[in-house]
């Protein structure tokens, strides 16, 4: 059993030496926010009476005099050491305490079991000093010199394993550098990340109280403020329940948590603006497209009447298919705008892009009867204008492929050649009586899109060899 010197005891020989700075303040930073783990401490039962000057005595003169004054030297010595020993200790608990708090790594496991290692040395030491005290009474009258003199002996003795002690704990607590440093940044972070966590939240919440204000519900915004509650409570109980690492973590989370609601609730009045914009624009566009609509059938009328089957049956589900597609249009319009006077949000925006989803299918699908009509008019009217266009294509594309070489690379002039074949064959679909026009346009911009490939492939190729 140890035992440990009362905390107001100050040996009037030895100064108490002064505490470091970073440990000292950590020590109340630990005991503000962390239980502390029991550690082995150093202890010495009866140490007021080692320490005692007990009473009265007669003096006398001699060789025992002089043994009695050189064993009060050591045990007075040994006493210090005692001391220096004991304040290491405690210091050192302090930053085992720390690091334990903050770090669960292997390294900071292995320092708390070299840590209890150091206690079980420090009772040791502690002991046969407590046992040497305990077994001499120095201030006896008639206390022989060769009991002082073997007082003096197990004091230093005592006092020598004392300083070896402390000797290897001095070095113990210079390995911890490293792993106190990392534990104290993480301290020093701590209380700032919860005061943010519990400002943000604070922040977050008057935005939402303005929003109310203005006549916006924002229901979902505050229910997700509601269900940040628990974590604020778990901060509120602190990191010694909860863990350092894990504190921190939350802290951040909920910062970053109430940051976005403060942000949504602060633009909230600008996202219903948004809204109601997009509910008139859509629905402007809607009835155009509905009148856009119904100008499809004289453009296949007249597609039917000039052009081959081949160039216009893709398109006759156009006029059925763009009606259904505005009549969706319309329906979940009618759907977004219940959903913005009920105030739901998210529900608004998804049916708005559903309906903006519905309106381009109905517009590229539209478009396409009258561009169709538009390009077949351009190439009966002049079909030479596409050939050359596309026999171009196929020109510059030969003239790199033969740039720096005096034969082309096969790979390039194969695909090339069969451009050249394909574009001819497409030329032959015009003669006849009714030309399939469409299949010619339709060949010569696949020809003109394998062309361009091979022009991307040479430059790629040259590009990776320089």
């Amino acid at each position: 059993m140890t035992a440990t010197p009362p905390q107001s005891y100050r040996s009037p020989s030895v100064p108490r030496a002064p505490r470091h700075p970073v440990r000292h303040a950590t020590r109340h930073a630990i005991r503000d926010t962390l239980t502390l783990v029991a550690l082995p401490v150093l202890a010495a039962p009866a140490l007021l009476a080692a320490f005692a000057g007990g009473g009265t005595r007669r003096w006398f003169g001699g060789r025992a005099e002089s043994q009695r004054a050189e064993a009060q030297a050591a045990k007075d010595a040994a006493a210090a050491a005692f001391y220096e020993l004991d304040t290491a200790q405690r210091d050192l608990r302090i930053s085992i305490e720390t690091i334990t708090a903050v770090d669960a790594s292997p390294a900071a496991r292995r320092a708390v079991a070299d840590f209890e290692a150091l206690g079980r040395r420090i009772d040791e030491a502690s002991h046969q000093y407590i046992n040497a005290v305990d077994a001499h009474d120095l201030d006896r009258d008639d206390l022989e010199a060769s009991t002082a003199a073997r007082a003096r002996t197990e004091l230093t003795q005592a006092k020598d394993e004392l300083g070896r002690v402390k000797q290897d704990l001095d070095r113990f607590t210079d390995g911890l550098g490293p792993l106190l440093g990392k534990a104290e940044t993480q301290l020093a972070r701590l209380a700032p990340a919860v005061e943010r966590a519990r400002q943000g939240l604070l922040t977050a919440s008057n935005a939402l109280d303005t929003v109310r204000e203005s006549g916006l519900r924002a229901d979902d915004l505050a229910a997700r403020l509601a269900a940040l509650a628990p974590e604020l409570t778990r901060l509120n109980q602190g990191a010694g329940q909860h863990g350092v690492p894990q504190t921190l973590e939350r802290a951040e989370r909920v910062a970053r948590a109430a940051e976005t609601v403060r942000v949504e609730a602060e633009r909230l009045p600008e996202r219903a603006a948004e809204i109601d914009h997009r509910l008139v624009s859509l629905r402007t566009r809607a009835q155009a497209l509905t009148t856009r609509t119904g100008q499809v059938d004289p453009v296949l009328s007249e597609l039917r009447r000039r052009f081959t089957a081949a160039c216009w049956q893709d398109l006759q589900g156009v006029p059925e298919h763009a009606a259904e597609n505005v009549r969706q249009a319309e329906l979940k319009l009618k759907e977004a705008q219940a959903a913005r006077d009920e105030q739901r949000w998210p529900d608004a925006t998804a049916l708005l892009s559903t309906v903006r989803a519905l309106l381009n299918s109905t517009d590229e699908s539209v478009s396409a009867a009258g561009d169709r009509l538009r390009r077949l008019n351009a190439v009966q009217k002049d079909p030479q204008q596409e050939i050359d266009r596309t026999r171009f294509a196929i020109r510059d594309a030969q003239r790199l492929a033969m740039a720096g070489r005096n034969t082309p690379d096969p790979r390039h002039a194969r695909p090339l050649d069969d451009s050249v074949a394909r574009l001819e064959r497409a030329i032959g679909t015009l003669e006849g009586r009714h030309p399939d026009y469409w299949h010619f346009l339709t060949e010569t911009e696949a020809v003109r899109r394998n062309v361009s490939r091979v022009v991307s492939q040479i430059r790629e190729e040259r590009g990776a060899a320089h």
